[in-house]
């Protein structure tokens, strides 16, 4: 059964990748813990699907299928993933959930990844390998093929980043190198998206237990109590300028 979850959500991500609103939340505790979740919104995918699809496609019990449920990221794992990963990624992948949210009729589909690291260096980690879990999931030998777990096409440029985390610090640097590399390889998906007026937006969540001291980036908007921080853009910006979500918060 859970195979069927990763076909439907590979058919919206697949048709219309682009369509898709991300949030990166991250909830700091006194205690040194994180909790991390990423929120995929792909609700404006499935309206748009629902104009491409035929009738009797949309007729079939596949689209009729309504979930809302968390279970555990490596159990949702394709076999074959899952004999792919060493002993690190498989705890971490273990130690991960994935939620669904999907009524494909009345237009909602949401999935979020949600992880808790026990400490600022089992947070970095699970930073620097994510996007690495992800890689191993290619479902087509040409790559024509996307599911939900694959970084490149569902956090912009998650992979192109570099972290540095500590009990008073949250640090992300992109790599312009890296990141321009990940444009080359998903220009198409941008140019539909720009084609058809979608603009991608990506914000990122920072909720902190103690007031933030000091933050580098300009565009970001602290609270009144200087315990969350919102970070928002959109590909197009992020395109031609991808220092825009770099962050460095001391806290």
């Amino acid at each position: 059964m859970k195979k069927l979850y990763f076909l439907i959500i590979i058919l919206i991500s697949s048709v219309c990748t682009s369509c898709v609103d991300i949030v990166e939340r991250y909830n700091f505790k006194a205690s040194g813990a994180c909790d991390v979740i990423y929120d995929f919104d792909m609700s404006r995918a499935v309206a748009v699907l629902h104009n491409l699809l035929s009738d009797s496609v949309a007729a079939t019990p596949q689209f009729a299928m309504v979930k809302d449920t968390v279970m555990n990221l490596y159990s949702a794992l394709p076999d074959s993933t899952q004999g792919k990963l060493n002993i690190e990624q498989t705890k971490l992948a273990k130690s991960s959930n994935l939620a669904i949210d999907m009524n494909l009729k009345k237009d909602i589909m949401k999935v979020s990844i949600r992880h808790q690291a026990d400490s600022p260096a089992g947070l970095e980690y699970y930073l620097q390998q994510l996007s690495k879990l992800a890689n191993y999931n290619q479902l087509s030998k040409k790559g024509s093929a996307v599911n939900i777990f694959n970084a490149q096409q569902l956090i912009a440029g998650q992979d192109c980043y570099s972290y540095q985390v500590t009990s008073h610090k949250f640090c992300r640097i992109i790599d312009k190198t890296k990141f321009n590399n990940f444009l080359k390889k998903t220009q198409s998906t941008f140019a539909m998206a720009k084609a058809m007026l979608i603009d991608m937006p990506y914000k990122v969540v920072l909720n902190f237990a103690k007031p933030v001291k000091k933050i580098d980036n300009k565009k970001a908007i602290i609270s009144a109590d200087r315990k969350q921080v919102i970070l928002q853009t959109n590909m197009d910006e992020l395109i031609k300028n991808p220092t825009v979500m770099n962050l460095q918060i001391d806290f």
